[in-house]
């Protein structure tokens, strides 16, 4: 495996590198508690990636346990069904059945795949860094330096092969998923390696300058560091491209920087609040409509997946027409993925939206609410389901 561990020295000036970001060691505290919008940014005690499969042969296992950092949770869960419903060597096509029957060693490479196709897609698909803990220091503090008994145990392994990356992953899965082994922590480090602090910083805008932000005495991750896990690009916008002008159209001091490239997962946004005071954010074509259809949708500030077994779906219009979606938002009460139809060709909602008294979003589920956004119109069957959110 071609794999170089980084000089001591090196290590040094890049922790200040990340000092300066955000002051991004101190999301990494142990002791740190954080909440955004009913999910957990960092527990007491720092998380491990996963704990995340539920028992195998539960009719959710292709899920991870919620807990820990849910948007990021959320974005390894949408690689793990690409890994499982599309990138998996199978001879007969992949179901959501044959998905019930995933066992642990291949949910143990599920998320390998999934760690390391997000950090080579930050790393431009040229490089990718990983990083481990071990109980030993990798250099000496000094003075302006404030010990944090994790950071400077760190070890940094650089690859340029993608399949040394997810083997190296492989080998060392215990490192993410094991009980107390700070895998949130060891995979935001991993990120922000593989893109590297300048091509962050060239990433942002005016809007942006940090990855985090502090909300009541809590770590919420900004829309940058979303980008960066969906896209590999930590651009703080989720239009199309860069825009040079304002919504009256009057010229940028400073251009704002949104998505460049169609990504294999999408994003999809709705905030009812938002909504009500005219400040939804649009999101562009590009997170919308990805390569596979796989969604992280932020819905009221929570985080779920949608997704389709399907890959023709968005590259063939007639399969659009009427089709399966499936939802998964991780919480406990969620015995099983929930199935819904979607018809676009029916005009059913609209006529039932028009004969609403009133806001029609204080009438429908956020999830149908969301759907729409991509989907404008369609009718939504939750197949026997009662509505939950």
């Amino acid at each position: 495996m071609d794999a170089d561990v980084e000089a001591s020295s090196e290590i040094d000036e890049i922790l200040q590198q990340i000092a300066e970001l955000d002051k991004w060691r101190e999301i990494f505290n142990s002791r740190g508690y954080a909440r955004a919008h009913c999910c957990l940014l960092l527990l007491p005690s720092a998380p491990c990636l996963l704990n995340l499969f539920l028992p195998y042969r539960s009719e959710l296992t292709h899920g991870y346990l919620k807990g820990g950092a849910c948007a990021i949770q959320m974005v390894v869960q949408a690689h793990i069904i690409k890994y499982l419903l599309f990138n998996r060597s199978v001879n007969s096509e992949f179901t959501m059945q044959s998905m019930v029957m995933v066992g642990e060693n291949e949910q143990k490479k599920a998320l390998a795949a999934a760690l390391s196709d997000i950090l080579w897609t930050a790393g431009e698909e040229q490089t990718a860094t990983v990083c481990l803990v071990t109980s030993e220091r990798c250099f000496t503090p000094h003075m302006d330096y404030k010990l944090d008994n994790f950071t400077e145990r760190l070890h940094i392994f650089t690859f340029k092969k993608k399949d040394d990356v997810r083997s190296f992953i492989w080998e060392h899965i215990q490192c993410f998923k094991e009980e107390g082994s700070h895998g949130i922590i060891l995979f935001l480090y991993s990120l922000i390696f593989s893109r590297t602090i300048d091509r962050i910083r060239a990433d942002f805008d005016s809007t942006t300058t940090h990855l985090l932000h502090l909300s009541l005495g809590n770590f919420v991750c900004r829309q940058a560091l979303l980008n960066l896990l969906l896209t590999g690009h930590a651009t703080p916008q989720v239009f199309n491209g860069t825009s040079l002008n304002d919504e009256q159209h009057k010229a940028l001091a400073q251009p704002l920087h949104g998505v460049l490239t169609r990504s294999h997962v999408g994003y999809l946004l709705w905030n009812r609040e938002q909504v009500n005071h005219a400040q939804l954010p649009l999101v562009g074509s590009m997170l919308k409509t990805p390569r596979l259809p796989i969604w992280v949708c932020n819905i009221n500030g929570t985080y779920s997946v949608l997704f389709s077994p399907n890959r023709s779906l968005l590259s063939d219009w007639k399969m659009e027409h009427l089709f399966q979606l499936y939802f998964y938002n991780g919480h406990p009460t969620q015995l099983s993925t929930t199935m819904l139809t979607i018809d676009t060709h029916s005009h059913h909602w609209e006529a039932e939206n028009n004969d609403i008294q009133g806001d029609p979003e204080k009438k429908f589920p956020s999830v149908e609410m969301t759907i729409r956004t991509k989907w404008e119109g369609a009718v939504i069957d939750w197949n026997g389901t009662v509505p939950f959110f």
